[in-house]
């Protein structure tokens, strides 16, 4: 059953909380659960959409699944038995999310159809004002959950704007539009567009796919788990957490080898195996081939991508969109393609997130003017000078090959103990300090240069337009845990209560 909006009424004047999560996606659903079981009641969390669920919500395209095993890509504290596959597709992962809600009781903490509009720090106060589209609310903790994938990008290019036809992002999928026996044209070969193709090309009569950069494709381990194994996990719990457990170890030995240049080579030769099984023509296979190291731009897990293009009504177009004339297509080499609908696999704004633009801190600045001028930081991820008792999920460097639901995790046992430790010493406000903060970014830089993020020859969304890694986390989960493990208070400026 879905959770959604209801029609009460907006609120009038201020309403107030002690904590506030901005969105209802994964992390906004865990910081609740989270902060329920840490004795934090008094929260409210405000979701802009009518339903919960954030990017699964959000994206319905075909073919919509996990690039991370089902049992990871999970709460730790609602492990679900269920799973029907390794790699879950979106409805079923969107109605786990809302199994959630329903069994930890957090809807009535919910508040739809509230998009923020602004939150600023009240020094007078010592809370956060926040504006929304349903009027004032003020707390004195802010968690934004309002996750990575979360703002489309399209290009802007000359005589897109004149294109005749149907045009949409992925991420935005119009379900109006039926694409059999249409031409369609694919912009972008990143992990929404390489999950689509392979379900939209049968329909089509001609599917043409422009990259811009070939990627390393390896296959994706993916299974129906059978009934009686799901019926195992479920009287035997010990047996799924035991599966959860071989999947993650598998997970950190692949972050393990990614990380360094040299080690991230030895895979080379899994993605040219899968490129030499499932492409036949050397042409098309060498256009397939990527010329930088593996890991440098995200890994593609597929088993249906590369024959999809292979097949008689598929061609690939080896070079970037550069503009559109009529229901013509304009390759960066000129080549021109015509086509009935556009589809966008263009990714999400991650160099300049959306939230960013709607955060003013202590200072009176927004965090998108710091981020603008100093590249997007955060200390452990999660906290910024200037912005008290203010706390960011999946912020800048803690992305890994990992789930990012167990890195909000994480981070939430952070969040929730420096609430907690508010409260019981009587602290008005907690900011990271200047220093702690200039020395961790600092550290993660260093440990950055010679990853394979860096080194691996690719233009990635890893790098701003400094070329300053803002994404990835230089080293293990382990030390990512251990530094969430514990509030450090003692790297905090701190501001009693007023008695």
């Amino acid at each position: 059953m879905a959770i959604s909006a209801d029609d009460t009424p907006a609120p009038a004047g201020e309403q107030h909380a002690h904590v506030i999560v901005i969105g209802a996606g994964l992390s906004g659903i865990a910081a609740a659960v989270k902060l329920r079981r840490g004795g934090i009641t008094d929260f409210l969390v405000l979701e802009k959409a009518d339903r919960v669920g954030g990017t699964w919500r959000e994206n319905t395209y075909p073919g919509c699944a996990v690039d991370i095993p089902s049992s990871i890509y999970s709460f730790s504290f609602h492990p679900n038995p269920g799973w029907s596959r390794n790699f879950v597709g979106q409805p079923e992962l969107l109605s786990y999310i809302e199994d959630t809600v329903e069994k930890f009781r957090i809807a009535p903490a919910l508040r739809f159809g509230t998009e923020l509009l602004e939150a600023a720090w009240s020094g007078d106060r010592r809370r956060w004002v926040l504006d929304t589209s349903r009027g004032r609310f003020v707390a004195q903790h802010v968690i934004f959950a309002s996750g990575l994938l979360h703002e489309p990008t399209t290009p802007s290019l000359p005589g897109l704007d004149g294109f005749p036809g149907d045009t949409f992002h992925s991420a935005r999928w119009n379900h109006d539009v039926d694409l059999t026996g249409k031409r369609v044209a694919v912009i972008g070969t990143g992990c929404s567009a390489i999950q689509l193709v392979p379900e939209i090309q049968p329909q089509v009569r001609e599917l043409y796919v422009f990259q811009r950069t070939a990627a390393w494709v390896i296959p994706r381990l993916d299974f129906r788990v059978p009934r009686p194994v799901r019926r195992l996990f479920r009287h035997v719990p010990v047996t799924q957490r035991l599966f959860r457990g071989v999947s993650d170890g598998f997970l950190k030995a692949l972050a393990l080898v990614m990380r360094r240049r040299s080690s991230a080579r030895l895979l080379t030769p899994v993605g040219k195996g899968l490129l030499r099984r499932q492409v036949p023509d050397p042409e098309l296979r060498a256009q397939l081939t990527p010329d930088f190291t593996v890991g440098c731009k995200r890994l593609l897990l597929s088993n249906t991508y590369l024959p999809a293009l292979t097949r008689p009504n598929a061609r690939l177009v080896p070079h970037a969109l550069a503009g559109a004339d009529g229901s013509e297509l304009i390759a960066a080499n000129g080549e021109r393609v015509e086509v009935d609908v556009v589809v966008f696999g263009s990714g999400f704004e991650m160099r300049h997130p959306p939230i960013a633009e709607r955060i003013r801190g202590r200072d009176g600045q927004l965090l998108s003017e710091t981020w603008k001028s100093k590249s997007p930081e955060a200390y452990r991820a999660t906290t910024l000078p200037a912005l008290p008792n203010a706390y960011l999920l999946l912020g800048p460097n803690i992305v890994m090959y990992n789930s990012l639901l167990a890195l909000a995790e994480a981070q939430l046992d952070y969040v929730v103990d420096a609430i907690r430790t508010a409260r019981a010493r009587g602290i008005d406000a907690l900011e990271i300090r200047p220093e702690p903060f200039r020395s961790f970014n600092d550290e993660v830089q260093r440990g950055l240069a010679s990853t394979v993020y860096n080194t691996g020859g690719c233009s990635s969304v890893y790098l701003d337009e400094k070329g300053k890694n803002f994404v990835t986390w230089p080293w293990s989960t382990k030390r990512l845990r251990n530094g969430l493990a514990r509030f450090d208070i003692e790297n905090y400026a701190t501001t009693p209560a007023e008695r």
